[in-house]
């Protein structure tokens, strides 16, 4: 019996809460730091921002960029501090 590959990406959903009406991206070590790579959508207009990315298996470090104000996800309990002084939210994708 043969083995299945393993897949090496998965699909990635991060979301946030905040003010409807807000411009919300997703950047991190999957996309560069790009504040603009990735904008997440709120499609009911009642401020919850969800955007699906496929990333590789691993960890990855990430913010939220919600009105050019850079944010660790309220949500995510695994951080760990940057060179900015600050911390990055830290996702594993496995």
């Amino acid at each position: 019996m043969a083995e299945t590959a393993v897949k090496e990406r998965k699909r990635v959903t991060f979301q946030v809460r905040t003010e409807p009406g807000s411009e919300v991206y997703v950047a991190g070590t999957f996309n560069n730091w790009d504040p603009q790579h990735k904008k997440l959508s709120d499609k009911q207009n009642n401020g919850l921002y969800r955007g699906t990315m496929v990333l590789p298996k691993g960890t990855h470090q990430y913010k939220f960029v919600i009105n050019d104000t850079w944010c660790a996800d309220p949500d995510c309990q695994d951080w760990t501090p940057n060179e900015a002084g600050t911390i990055n939210s830290v996702i594993t994708v496995g």
